[in-house]
C-alpha cells in the first residue's frame, strides 16, 4: 500500500512538473514570460554540434549511394545489419559484365580474334569487380562506420543531454516566474494592513516568497550543473572532427588504390589487345597514345579528325591513300554515320571505291558506293591491294 502511495505521489509530481514546463514554454512562445538565454560559448557549441550532425548524415548517405548505387541492395544490407546478420554475397556489375564477356568469347571461339578479345576483357572486368568489392569493404570499415557511430552514439548522447538542459531551463524560468508573482503579491499584501485577515495574507505570501526563493536556488543549481555537463560533451565535437579527418584520409587512400588498380588493369588489357593483328584493330594501334575510337555520333567533321591526326602514327596504307591520285578499293573498318549530305555513311567490312579530290582536307577522301558518293574519313578505311 505504501509503494502504491509512493507511485501515486511520484506520478502527481511528474505531472505537475510537466504541466509547469508546458505552461512556461507556451508563455515564452507568446511573449508573456522571460527566457533564460544560454551563454554565447554554449550556443556556439550547440550550433556546431547540430551542423556536424546534419552534414555527417548527408556525407554518409551519399557515400553509401556512391559505393552501392542499387537502392534495393542498400535496403537489404540495412535490414541484415539491423538483424545482426551477414548479408549474402552477390555478384557486382563489373563481375557480371566480365562473366557475360567470357561466356560470349567462349561461344564465339577463343581462337577467333573477337572471341579472344572478349575473354581478355571479361577477365579484366572481373578483376575490376574484385577491386570494387575491396573498395566497398575498406570504405565501410574505415569511413562509414565511424560516421555512423557518431550519429547513432555520440550525437544521441548530446541530444539527450541537450533536451535535459532545456527541461532544466524551463524549470528555472518557471521558478523565476513563481518568485516574481509571489513577491508582487507580498508587496500588495504589505500595503494593506487594516484587518487581521489581511495580516494572515501577509504571512502566507511571505512564506510563499521564501519557498519560491528556495526553489529558485535548487533549479538554478541543477541548471548550472546540466549546462556544464552539456558543455563538456559538446567540446568533444572538435575531437570528433579530428577523428573524422583521419577517416577521410583512409577513404581517399582507398579510392586512390582502387583507381590505380583499375588504371593498371586497363593498361595491361590495352597492351594485350594491341598484340592482335592490325586488321582487327583501329589504324593507330602502333601509337603510344590512346587510339581514336570510332565515331559514335553524327558530330564528326574535318576539324575534329585533323586535331587527332597529328597525335597518331598512321600506317603506310593511309599514306598511300593520301598520295595516290587515282581510284582505289578500300575496306571499311567501322560503322560511320554521315554528319551531313556531303558525307557518305559507312558500314563495317563493306568495300567501297575511294579517290582524292584537289583542295579536300588531307584526312578525308571521296568515297563511292554504287550511285552514292560523299566524303569519308581516312581513319575508317583499310587500303586493299
Amino acid at each position: 500500500m505504501n509503494i502504491m502511495d509512493f507511485n501515486v505521489k511520484k506520478l502527481a509530481a511528474d505531472a505537475g512538473t510537466f504541466l509547469s514546463r508546458a505552461v512556461q514554454f507556451t508563455e515564452e512562445k507568446l511573449g508573456q514570460a522571460e527566457k533564460t538565454e544560454l551563454d554565447a560559448h554554449l550556443e556556439n557549441l550547440l550550433s556546431k554540434a547540430e551542423c556536424t550532425k546534419i552534414w555527417t548524415e548527408k556525407i554518409m548517405k551519399q557515400t553509401e549511394v556512391l559505393l552501392q548505387p542499387n537502392p534495393n541492395a542498400r535496403i537489404e544490407e540495412f535490414v541484415y545489419e539491423k538483424l545482426d546478420r551477414k548479408a549474402p554475397s552477390r555478384i557486382n556489375n563489373p563481375e557480371l559484365l566480365g562473366q557475360y564477356m567470357i561466356d560470349a568469347g567462349t561461344e564465339f571461339g577463343p581462337g577467333t580474334a573477337y572471341g579472344n578479345a572478349l575473354i581478355k576483357c571479361g577477365e579484366t572486368q572481373k578483376r575490376i569487380g574484385t577491386a570494387d568489392r575491396e573498395l566497398i569493404q575498406t570504405s565501410a570499415l574505415n569511413f562509414l562506420t565511424p560516421l555512423r557511430n557518431f550519429i547513432e552514439g555520440d550525437y544521441k548522447t548530446i541530444a539527450k543531454e541537450r533536451k535535459l538542459l532545456q527541461n532544466k531551463r524551463l524549470d528555472l524560468d518557471a521558478a523565476k516566474t513563481r518568485l516574481k508573482k509571489a513577491k508582487t503579491a507580498d508587496t500588495r499584501s504589505s500595503q494593506l494592513n487594516a484587518t487581521r485577515l489581511e495580516g494572515d495574507n501577509i504571512m502566507i505570501w511571505a512564506e510563499e516568497v521564501t519557498k519560491s526563493e528556495q526553489e529558485l536556488r535548487i533549479t538554478q543549481s541543477e541548471f548550472d550543473r546540466q549546462a556544464e555537463i552539456t558543455r563538456l560533451l559538446l567540446e568533444g565535437i572538435s575531437s570528433t572532427h579530428a577523428h573524422h579527418l583521419r577517416c577521410l584520409n583512409d577513404f581517399v587512400e582507398a579510392q586512390m588504390t582502387y583507381y590505380a588498380q583499375c588504371y593498371q588493369y586497363m593498361l595491361d588489357l590495352q597492351k594485350q589487345l594491341g598484340s592482335f593483328p592490325s586488321n582487327y584493330l583501329c589504324n593507330n594501334n602502333q601509337s603510344s597514345v590512346p587510339s581514336v575510337p570510332p565515331a559514335s555520333t553524327n558530330v564528326v567533321g574535318p576539324s575534329a579528325m585533323a586535331s587527332t591526326s597529328s597525335l597518331i602514327t598512321s600506317p603506310s596504307n593511309l599514306s598511300d591513300l593520301k598520295e595516290y591520285t587515282g581510284t582505289r578499293k578500300a575496306r571499311v573498318l567501322y560503322d560511320y554515320d554521315a554528319a551531313n549530305s556531303s558525307e557518305l555513311s559507312l558500314l563495317a567490312d563493306e568495300v567501297i571505291t575511294v579517290f582524292s579530290v584537289v583542295g579536300m582536307d588531307s584526312d578525308w577522301l571521296m568515297g563511292e558506293r554504287g550511285n552514292q558518293k560523299g566524303k569519308v574519313p581516312i581513319t575508317y578505311l583499310e587500303l586493299l591491294n
